[in-house]
């Protein structure tokens, strides 16, 4: 039977909670700054569009050199993984802008490269960052048995070698994320048995009239240039395999590494013993910290412990404001979890899915 409101308890709000939302909000009252409708996010947001337009334009009218073209499309793929991370996330989880127009403007960079935004919040908003990591609830860490991405999946024979051959399938899951969403936007699907919310009118408006802009940039255009359905097709096969990529580790790195966990869900009460805020620290991980590149081109997903407790904060305060989520996570003795390095993140991220590649049974989390 299809859920379309799935119920989970957690424990009682504790201070825990109070004192990250206190300190916080002083944060940002003390330094006279608002969590959003940042002028930095604006200029990065200005600066994404134009790597976006810019690579695009050089492939189509730059040289006619067969490596320049790809490396442009190679550029190309490198500013739509950009704007899925830096500027569609943030405006999909409100958190861009305080005005819902601005947020839904800039969210049509989601669906400019293939993401439906209505399906997007179902799926990320409400089941991924509500329930991270439990069982049946977080699609995001549902492999689809190609890959076991935690402990509470089934355990298939080939799964012993994706440490391996899942470098092999990121870059094909732009395609699989595209059909996917037609298929359930069309027919109404559902996600691990929780059936999505029947669209509105400006939902429907916001599926179909972007992908159109995105047709008549990525197809009608280059045609029209005189470019052939085969360099077509292999210019934009390239640019979204190179967003694929870059965008499906970094997630990875974020929620499938060694130190998180997977909480059990108790049967009888239907109910997780931490409280929201704590299962987000112990769910998910930040990583490369004082990377200042990484910092700012991957839309904050690297501070993925402070996008799960903020989720309504800009990306672009995740540096600043990890100093206190660490010193109030101290306090309490709760465990913080960070890789220093993207070099560290991808070694676990390798030997946790090493280990859930084992038939036998993990433990939710090794610290």
């Amino acid at each position: 039977m299809s859920k379309s409101q799935p119920k989970v308890a957690f424990a009682q709000r504790s201070e825990f909670r109070q004192a990250l939302r206190q300190r916080v909000d002083a944060y940002f009252e003390s330094n006279n700054i608002r969590p959003n409708d940042n002028l930095e996010m604006y200029l990065k947001s200005a600066i994404i569009f134009g790597w976006v337009f810019g690579s695009w334009a050089f492939t189509l009218w730059g040289p006619d050199n067969v490596v320049l073209k790809f490396l442009g499309c190679v550029a190309l793929g490198f500013g739509l993984a950009g704007f899925g991370m830096s500027v569609g996330h943030d405006a999909n989880h409100g958190s861009y802008s305080k005005n819902p127009l601005i947020n839904r403007f800039f969210s049509y960079t989601h669906e400019f490269i293939g993401v439906s935004s209505f399906l997007w919040r179902f799926r990320h908003n409400k089941l991924h960052h509500i329930y991270t990591n439990l069982k049946g609830l977080d699609v995001e860490v549902n492999g689809d048995a190609a890959v076991r991405m935690s402990p509470n999946e089934g355990h298939r024979w080939h799964h012993q070698f994706q440490h391996y051959f899942i470098w092999f399938i990121y870059p094909f899951i732009p395609f699989y994320w595209f059909q996917g969403d037609l298929r359930r936007f069309i027919f109404l699907g559902d996600y691990l048995g929780h059936k999505i919310p029947k669209p509105k009118a400006g939902d429907i408006f916001d599926f179909v009239v972007p992908r159109i802009v995105s047709f008549a940039f990525f197809f009608a255009i280059p045609a029209w240039q005189g470019y052939s359905f085969l360099q077509i097709f292999a210019g934009l096969t390239v640019s979204h395999m190179v967003y694929g990529l870059i965008v499906t580790p970094i997630f990875m790195l974020a929620h499938v590494v060694e130190s998180v966990d997977y909480p059990p869900i108790d049967q009888a009460t239907n109910s997780v013993d931490d409280e929201w805020a704590i299962l987000q620290v112990k769910t998910s991980a930040d990583f490369a910290p004082d990377n200042a590149f990484l910092n700012w081109y991957l839309g904050g997903l690297n501070y993925q412990t402070i996008h799960h407790l903020f989720p309504d904060v800009c990306h672009v305060h995740y540096h600043d404001l990890a100093p206190i989520v660490a010193d109030v996570c101290e306090e309490f003795g709760i465990q913080y979890n960070v890789y220093n390095t993207l070099g560290s993140a991808v070694a676990s991220n390798y030997r946790w899915l090493r280990r859930l590649g084992q038939p036998i049974e993990v433990p939710t989390a090794m610290a």
